[in-house]
């Protein structure tokens, strides 16, 4: 007997969680019962199809989510019509509410596995099994009589289950065989010390368990030990708000900052406002890049924070946030959420600029998403929210947001990604900040200028948005100054991020100044003290000019200090400065060249 299990990814590098721990927890004696069967959304719909035929299952499972329910119900319904004979079993946030409508649209379905799923598919697994043992002849799958708790089929819902004890899951990462063992190795490993959340937000299925259960530390201990031993690349771990518990999170970190690899990052959901002095120091002592933090502000309208039952402190989140960023040793990701109750388009540019003004690394603009089972979905129609009928069920308008306001919100996100998140225009932005009111106006005088330039739909190429900055400013009339302080930022953010193959069409020529540079690049060979990793490798002077840049400037641009505190009416260009940009050393929170002013 053979129970495929499929799961069908966001992106290569993610990694089907869920039908790993439902193999695992199965046990050892089931698994030559289970195989699983992994893909993306990238992949072709008739790909996918062939390749489940051909393994032949005896019943099939399929991992339901948002992100990939639409490709899964197309395939329901041609699997069934190349192989009637095998059950169908669902199981996910997609599939664990409205059962009977599941069962309504899709009769080729046997099966739902509501919630936590894992002894839920341990039982049905050993039904199956059984089945097949004590059958004289062949056995129909499709007939047997199931009434397992935790599952809905078309004779009803059997109840909910207890939820599982956090200990008792299996780490399913040291039962890998070999080959899966080298394909995760490119990947994202994912990892849960806890499941539920404390918190109600009524967006968040998280909320529907209010009870939080933790593993216990030292199997957390010993299996982020695996991790670490082995240098994997990124861990995130998927606790809904994992420092909620402070004693837990406090003494994984710490664990974390003893036991460093120097290798491996730990992704982490957390509520800043809940973080304590004792926890600030620990992370302000991380090894830079060692962790990352995803904070969810959603929005800093205290009103749509009371309706979605968010208690958070506002203040004390700023706090901490800002405390992170003055360290300067962690990645910071926060997000907001458009579309949320009583938070109109201004309400909604003051949360952004407020968050804004936090600093963060990357600053996610999403937009709602009404998931079933969710308190939203059910007042949806009270808060006068559409939503698209179809995945990812994200919202069109509300009571307070019009659809020509979501409309602008997107162009601002697109720009927000493009200019901010790609951490490609540092400093450009940063000037840029000065012509605007707020960073929101500013963002969306760059979407404005965008679509009247048809680029939303002729995207120009990374290199190319360099120029089109350029040619925005311009349009601002701002002055000669003013493009000329332009260039220089636009021509240190390029070279910040990497040694140009050929030189930017802004950037100043630098010919006249090239004999000073290549003094600069001899004397390094003789007496190296800012190159010296370059000169004990044995590079001369001439490879040291090929594997990093010395570009001149009459405005300090690195400087972001000045750049906040500038007058732009009154900016004039200065005596040159030469700056060192070196490419093998690089931060390794933003991937940026290390810099360094010359004396030349």
């Amino acid at each position: 007997m053979k129970f495929v299990l499929t799961a069908i990814d966001a992106k290569y590098i993610h990694t089907g969680l869920a039908v790993y721990s439902l193999r695992s927890y199965a046990g050892k004696e089931m698994r030559e019962h289970i195989e699983l069967a992994e893909y993306t959304i990238n992949q072709r719909m008739e790909q996918i199809l062939a390749d489940l035929y051909k393994r032949k299952p005896d019943v099939i499972g399929f991992s339901c989510y948002i992100w990939n329910i639409s490709l899964v119900r197309r395939l329901i319904r041609e699997f069934s019509k190349l192989l009637p004979e095998v059950p169908i079993w669902l199981g996910g946030p997609e599939v664990s509410y409205e059962y009977q409508k599941i069962f309504e649209d899709f009769p080729e379905v046997t099966g739902i596995m509501q919630g936590e799923g894992e002894e839920t598919f341990r039982e049905l697994l050993q039904v199956y099994v059984k089945a097949e043992r004590e059958a004289e002849g062949a056995v129909s799958f499709c007939d047997l009589p199931l009434r397992i708790p935790g599952t809905a089929t078309r004779e009803g819902f059997f109840g909910v289950r207890k939820p599982l004890d956090m200990d008792s899951l299996p780490f399913y990462y040291e039962e890998l065989g070999e080959d899966e063992k080298e394909r995760e190795r490119h990947k994202i490993l994912y990892y849960e010390s806890s499941r539920g959340c404390p918190f109600r937000c009524s967006y968040c299925l998280s909320s529907i368990e209010k009870q939080v259960r933790l593993r216990d530390l030292k199997l957390v201990k010993k299996e982020l030990r695996y991790f670490l031993d082995r240098k994997v690349r990124q861990v995130k771990f998927i606790d809904r708000t994992f420092n909620c518990n402070r004693e837990h999170a406090l003494s994984i970190w710490r664990f974390l900052l003893e036991n460093d690899n120097s290798v491996t990052n730990f992704h982490f959901e957390i509520a800043a406002e809940l973080l304590t002095q004792e926890e600030l120091k620990v992370l302000s002592q991380m090894r830079p890049g060692l962790v990352q933090l995803e904070i969810g502000v959603q929005t800093t309208n205290k009103e749509t924070l009371r309706a979605i039952h968010r208690p958070g402190n506002l203040e004390k989140l700023r706090a901490a946030v800002l405390s992170i960023s003055e360290a300067g040793n962690i990645h910071q990701h926060l997000d907001l959420i458009a579309g949320l109750p009583w938070e109109d388009l201004q309400s909604f540019r003051n949360s952004f600029n407020e968050v804004f003004a936090m600093a963060p690394n990357q600053l996610q603009l999403g937009f709602l998403k009404v998931l079933k089972g969710s308190e939203l979905y059910e007042r949806a129609n009270e808060y006068g929210i559409i939503c698209q009928s179809e995945p990812p069920y994200e919202v069109l308008y509300t009571k307070w947001l019009s659809y020509e306001d979501v409309q602008e919100l997107k162009k601002v996100e697109e720009m927000l990604e493009l200019f901010y998140n790609s951490s490609q225009f540092c400093h450009t932005l940063s000037g840029l900040l000065k012509l605007f009111e707020n960073p929101y106006d500013m963002f969306l005088a760059l979407a404005e200028f965008y679509e009247k330039n048809g680029y939303y739909v002729n995207s120009p190429s990374r290199n190319y948005r360099y120029e089109m900055i350029l040619e925005f400013v311009k349009g601002l009339g701002k002055g000669e100054n003013a493009e000329g302080l332009f260039k220089e930022l636009l021509t240190f953010d390029v070279y910040l991020r990497e040694k140009a193959k050929s030189r930017p069409a802004f950037s100043g020529d630098i010919h006249s100044y090239l004999q000073k540079v290549t003094l600069f690049y001899r004397r390094q060979e003789s007496e190296a003290d800012l190159l010296s990793d370059y000169v004990e490798k044995g590079y001369d002077c001439r490879q040291m000019m090929r594997m990093t840049h010395v570009e001149v400037f009459r405005y300090p641009v690195w400087d972001k200090k000045w750049l906040g505190e500038i007058d732009m009416d009154k900016i004039s260009a200065g005596e040159e400065r030469f700056v060192l940009f070196d490419y093998e050393k690089r931060s390794p929170l933003t991937y940026e060249a290390k810099f360094t002013l010359l004396e030349i």
